[in-house]
């Protein structure tokens, strides 16, 4: 079942089209990356789902029905420009926000303490927000989208301002996030972070959806057909016409090699092959990055 369904969304703005008939279908209970360079549309199709601004044409689809005004208390929204009011207290401001979300002042309360402590920040309750590293106004900025709880939650470019350690810690708030079947879009430039995170993605470039899927599927799909071997010995020699070898070094007598097999090939028959002549002890494909498949593909529909 796909908790948010976008249907043939066109925003326009004066002459320029933001958007051009973009579809997207979200999975409940998924981590599902929107990808795309700057300006291809991301930011205006998640102000369209949070009912910031409204499609032109075509619907949102929350939860198998057409979106309503109160769906907006059911979604926790992290935009990438962070909108927090430096003047205040980290506590105050925490509550205030929990208020506004719906929290009764005793579940603000609780649940701002709750987060202070699971984050290991209850010395910052009484700074001003302004006192803050940036890393530091992320952390409050990820409890103020989360403490009401929601259904769906938006991340707009999360691991922005966060060191290594930091950012760990927000992919491991994502994963118990996914694991209590909550759904979440990540929006977001690093492709690291989608290969670890994403089930599924969507790709828009030029206001329309490019590709999209299953993120194991996608990377297999766009395969080279290049594998890593290590085999005993002190060179390779071995010459054929059913691959290619790319590269290759020797180290205390094994050799680490990278080669590519031709389209006319199977993976069974090079092997067998190359353990004819050698002991292989090791053999693995190496799949494109998503980096390396979205600069492909971007660069396709140039």
């Amino acid at each position: 079942m796909f908790y948010l369904e976008t249907q043939d969304v066109v925003k326009q703005y004066g002459s320029h089209r933001a958007l051009n008939g973009v579809s997207v279908q979200v999975p409940k209970g998924c981590i599902y990356g929107l990808l795309g360079p700057n300006g291809a549309g991301k930011s205006s199709l998640i102000r369209i789902i949070n009912r910031i601004t409204a499609p032109d044409e075509g619907k949102v689809f929350i939860n198998g029905r057409e979106s309503v005004a109160d769906d907006i208390f059911n979604i926790g929204y992290m935009p990438e420009e962070r909108g927090l009011y430096k003047k205040m207290k980290v506590g105050e401001h925490i509550l205030f926000l929990a208020k506004l979300r719906g929290l009764s002042g005793e579940e603000a309360r609780e649940k701002t303490e709750y987060w202070l402590n699971k984050f290991d920040i209850k010395s910052w309750e009484n700074k001003k927000v302004e006192e803050l590293s940036k890393g530091m106004q992320q952390k409050i900025q990820f409890i103020v989208t989360v403490i009401h709880e929601p259904e769906l939650y938006i991340l707009d470019e999360p691991f922005s301002g966060f060191d290594p350690v930091n950012a760990e810690l927000l992919k491991r708030e994502l994963l118990e996030l996914r694991a209590a079947g909550k759904t979440i879009i990540l929006s977001t430039h690093n492709m690291e972070s989608v290969e670890e995170l994403c089930d599924e993605i969507s790709l828009i470039n030029k206001s329309q959806v490019v590709l999209q899927g299953n993120v194991k599927e996608i990377r297999a799909r766009f395969r080279k057909h290049i594998f890593k071997l290590v085999v005993v010995g002190d060179s390779f020699d071995l010459q054929s016409e059913h691959f290619t070898v790319l590269e290759q070094s020797t180290d205390k007598n094994t050799v680490e090699l990278r080669i590519q097999r031709h389209e006319e090939a199977s993976n069974s028959g090079l092997l067998k092959e190359v353990t004819a002549q050698y002991e292989v002890l090791s053999f693995e494909e190496e799949l494109p990055s998503m980096n390396d498949i979205f600069i492909q593909v971007v660069s396709n529909k140039e």
